[in-house]
C-alpha cells in the first residue's frame, strides 16, 4: 500500500480537515473503556498529517517513547503497508514529521509543555499542526489546565487531541440520562469540539465502534459511526 493510498483510505483525515480539504484545527477527545483503542485511534488521526507532510508532536504521559513509536509501526501494519520498500518510505515520513514527548503524570502542565514547544518552534526545528496528547487522567485533570490547553490551541491554531478512559457502567449512565458524553468527561464536553468514543456493541464485545458523539467544526455529523478491526483498532477502507 502505497503512501497515497493511506491517506485516502484513512477515515480518521475526517477529523483533520473539512470536505475541501483545509486543515481544520480543533480540540477532540478520543474516549474509550482501558485497552479499547483510544492510542490507536489518535495514532490514526495524527498518521493522516504527518502523511500529508505535516508535523505532529506526540505527548506520552506516563509511557516510553519506545511504546509510542511501537503504537505507529502496529498501525502501519495492520493498515496493509507490507512491501518493505513502501514501509521505509512510510517510515522515513512518520520519523521526520513527528516528535514525540513524554512526561510524568505528576509534571504534565500548559506552562511545562508550551515551554518545550517554544524551544522547538522559536528555533524552527519542528512547527505542529497537531498534537496529541494521551495518557492524562480526566479523573483528576481540573477544569482549568482544560481550559489552559484550550487557550494553547487557539493561540497555535493547531488541532490538540486527547484520550480519556471511560467505563461501562458511565456510559450506561449517561445513556439512561439522555446524556451523550459519559463521566469522567461530561462536565467539561463544553470545551472539545470533537469527541468520539470507540465502543463495543451491546451483547456482543467482537463489534466494536468508533461513535462521534460531537462535532461542532462542520467537517462530521454527530451520530455518524464506524467499525473498527477488534483486534487492532484499525479503521481504514472506510469512510464517515
Amino acid at each position: 500500500m502505497l503512501k497515497t493510498d493511506l491517506i485516502v483510505k484513512n477515515p480518521m483525515g475526517a477529523f483533520n480537515r473539512d470536505a475541501e480539504g483545509t486543515d481544520v484545527a480543533r480540540m477532540g477527545l478520543v474516549m474509550a473503556r482501558p485497552g479499547s483503542g483510544k492510542t490507536a485511534i489518535l495514532v490514526q488521526i495524527a498518521l493522516d498529517s504527518i502523511l500529508r507532510g505535516k508535523q505532529v508532536v506526540h505527548v506520552s504521559i506516563g509511557e516510553s517513547i519506545e511504546k509510542a513509536k511501537a503504537w505507529y509501526d502496529d498501525i502501519l501494519n495492520d493498515a496493509g503497508v507490507n512491501s518493505k520498500h513502501d514501509m521505509a518510505e512510510v517510515q522515513d515520513d512518520v520519523r521526520r514529521n513527528r516528535m514525540i514527548m513524554t512526561f510524568n503524570a505528576s509534571t504534565f502542565s500548559r506552562p511545562k509543555l508550551e515551554e518545550r514547544l517554544n524551544d522547538l518552534i522559536y528555533q524552527d526545528i519542528f512547527r505542529p499542526c497537531c498534537m496529541i496528547i494521551d495518557g492524562l487522567d480526566f479523573s483528576k485533570v481540573d477544569r482549568q489546565t482544560l481550559v489552559d490547553m484550550q487557550d494553547l490551541q487557539r493561540e497555535a491554531n493547531m488541532s490538540i487531541w486527547f484520550s480519556a478512559i471511560t467505563h461501562r457502567e458511565a456510559q450506561a449512565e449517561a445513556a439512561q440520562a439522555a446524556q451523550a458524553i459519559p463521566a469522567p468527561c461530561a462536565e467539561i464536553a463544553d470545551l472539545f469540539d470533537s469527541v468520539i468514543m470507540v465502543q463495543p456493541e451491546s451483547g456482543d464485545e467482537s463489534k466494536i465502534f468508533l461513535n462521534v458523539l460531537k462535532d461542532n467544526t462542520g467537517c462530521v455529523a454527530p451520530g455518524k459511526s464506524l467499525r473498527l478491526d477488534p483486534t487492532s483498532f484499525v479503521v481504514w477502507g472506510t469512510s464517515f
